[in-house]
């Protein structure tokens, strides 16, 4: 456990903590949550040594370990596998504990190619997987993760989350993601106003505390405030009256004494809406066999992808890193030709884009009111000071130099460049990173707010079911769309990508020898049958209710064709226009089954086969 007693820190005249005290008990899983700048981070570095308190004492029992993710590179051996073994804790019984260093690897998305790969050959994000393998591994009582899913794919983050619902010892976890953190978390830890609150249960559960906290904080002020003011007109009223002397002066030693109640500060939160852009017609850009790579000569990120934009869809782009997300964004706002392929985009088409590389083309050198102004030059700077006002930018602030901002502050100036002009298409590539969570919940109210369509690429699940109605996603190095929210996705379809990693993961080498788990494996093999059967057996009972429906339908207008030929013999006219237009509607009615009849026979065969390769897939794995 760590117990920490009367904290203070402070930055000159900024303070960060006010006498704080918490503890952290065996076993418990604490997400760390508070604004941007509020003293996350810096709490992080006074626990493991790299900054130090002004007060105060942080005490933790005798050969108690903390371990926490660096954003420091320093590798000294030659193979990822080997950096990775460097920390591993020598287990009692002298076993060789390599295979633990591969399970974890493939879990964050290594491939065993990986393994004999030179640190120094990944990628920046892959970096520091490599070093979020090393302290899961270390087995720390004490594990401080800040941020670690910012380097993540959605897959390596489902794997990090029930890695982290397993971890038996002490946990402290800084993210962004609301939901990733109470998925994992048994308790929330707040910085609110230089203190830190500690509670058992979710970030909901906090917020909602110290927000009644705070209203009966505010109306106690308010109470106060008034009694105050009922006593100093007692005074005033009877100061100078000599029988009511020994009264006033109570009154007055009475008032000096009693504590007052300050006004809280307010705390300012985004606060805006993306302004929409007319659009009469249905579809906003239509893709049609879009095919694209780098190199003619390399594998195709994108092949052969259609697809039409509506007006209001809301649509995420899923998957693996390095699998051509950002690419597909970027082909879409036009900053990327199509190897082939066609993206006819509406006359009326007006696109705003958050890009991730957009960061990087602000300019260092100017201000944020600059940066506002350059997207609107013909605005005043009475409108873009209003702007920078909804980004938090109030006053003077608007007039710090990019050069000088953090990751978030930057993310919020690109926010505001987006709003400054009317949209219809929103194009969002990562939007959240480097934004707290209050930021990103008012993101979230603007894009709800949006009455024109979204394209957003996310990692974060708690986003994707808020937003996603369309997915098109980016698994299994297949490329495919799927109409339903992110919940029907799992059901129905579920990661490949990450059936493959369980299964690999059973798999890993541990020298020359290959470890498995024979449950696990049975255990992955039944799960891809049972949604197999959850999958195909709707599918053909559909199929069958639709074949007897054509049946009895047909049958029927059979009958109702005899009927009509003897009413036309009679001449009954009431008779022929009832039966007339009973045969249209029946034969309306059997060409649209029909339709849906081969639409699903060719779906219920291409998840059939899906599976089936599923299966082999799985089987090739296993020997």
């Amino acid at each position: 456990m760590i117990q920490v007693s009367n904290l203070d820190k402070a930055y000159g005249t900024q303070v960060i903590f006010d006498s704080v005290s918490f503890t952290v008990n065996a076993g418990e899983r604490v997400g760390l949550v508070g604004r941007n700048g509020h003293g996350k981070t810096t709490l992080f570095r006074m626990i493991f040594g790299e900054d130090h308190p002004d007060s105060g004492v942080i005490s933790t029992p005798a050969n108690y370990r903390v371990g926490h993710l660096s954003q420091h590179i320093h590798f000294t051996e030659s193979t990822v596998l080997k950096e990775g073994c460097l920390s591993l804790q020598t287990a009692e019984d002298g076993r060789d504990e390599t295979y633990r260093v591969g399970t974890i690897l493939m879990g964050l998305g290594f491939t065993r190619d990986d393994f004999t790969r030179n640190p120094f050959d990944l990628s920046s994000g892959y970096q520091i997987r490599l070093n979020l393998t090393k302290v899961l591994v270390s087995e720390p009582n004490l594990l401080l993760l800040d941020e670690p899913t910012n380097y993540l794919d959605i897959v390596s983050m489902r794997w990090l989350t029930q890695f982290l619902r397993n971890w038996k010892k002490e946990l402290i976890l800084i993210t962004h993601d609301r939901g990733f953190m109470d998925s994992v978390t048994t308790h929330t830890m707040g910085i609110h106003r230089c203190k830190i609150r500690k509670l058992k249960g979710s970030t909901h559960k906090l917020y909602e505390q110290i927000l009644q906290e705070e209203e009966v904080y505010e109306q106690t002020r308010i109470n106060d405030e008034k009694k105050r003011k009922e006593t100093e007109q007692f005074i005033n009223r009877f100061r100078a009256q000599a029988n009511k002397a020994s009264v006033v002066q109570s009154r007055i030693k009475a008032l000096q004494k009693k504590e007052r109640f300050e006004k809280l500060l307010e705390l300012k939160d985004l606060d805006f809406e993306f302004s929409s852009a007319p659009f009469t017609g249905k579809q906003l850009i239509c893709v049609e066999d879009l095919s694209f790579s780098f190199n003619r000569d390399a594998p195709l990120l994108i092949n052969r992808l259609s697809l039409s934009i509506g007006k209001k869809d809301r649509i995420a782009v899923i998957g693996k890193n390095g699998r051509g997300k950002t690419t597909l964004l970027n082909l879409l706002a036009g900053e990327l030709t199509p190897l082939s392929g066609k993206i006819f985009c509406h006359q009326q088409l007006k696109v705003a884009y958050f890009g991730q590389s957009n960061i990087d083309r602000l300019d260092p050198q100017k201000t944020v009111e600059e940066e506002i102004l350059d997207v609107h030059p013909h605005h005043h700077r009475g409108s873009a000071r209003k702007i920078c006002g909804a980004m938090m930018f109030e006053g003077d602030n608007a007039l710090k130099k990019i050069s000088f901002l953090s990751g978030g502050e930057k993310s919020r100036v690109l926010i505001g460049k987006l709003i400054v002009s009317p949209a219809n298409l929103l194009l969002l590539d990562e939007p959240t990173n480097h934004l707290d969570m209050e930021a990103i919940d008012s993101l979230l109210e603007a894009i709800e707010a949006f009455k024109g369509a979204v394209v957003i690429v996310t990692h974060s699940e708690m986003i994707l079911s808020a937003v996603a109605t369309r997915l098109i996603v980016f698994d299994n190095g297949k490329l495919q769309l799927f109409e339903g929210t992110y919940q029907d996705f799992l059901d129905r379809v579920g990661w490949r990508d990450e059936d493959t990693d369980k299964a690999r993961s059973c798999q890993v080498m541990n020298g020359e020898r290959k470890t498995s788990n024979k449950k696990e494996l049975r255990r992955i093999r039944a799960e891809i049958i049972s949604s197999r059967s959850r999958i195909l057996v709707p599918l053909q009972d559909r199929i069958a209710e639709i074949e007897d429906t054509i049946m009895r339908l047909e049958h029927e207008a059979e009958g109702d064709t005899n009927s009509l030929l003897q009413a036309s013999v009679k001449g009954d006219g009431e008779s022929i226009k009832r039966l007339t237009k009973s045969i249209h509607t029946s034969k309306q009615s059997i060409d649209a089954l029909f339709a849906e009849l081969e639409r699903l026979t060719g779906e219920f065969d291409a998840r059939s086969r899906e599976f089936e390769e599923r299966l082999s897939e799985f089987q090739q794995e296993v020997h």
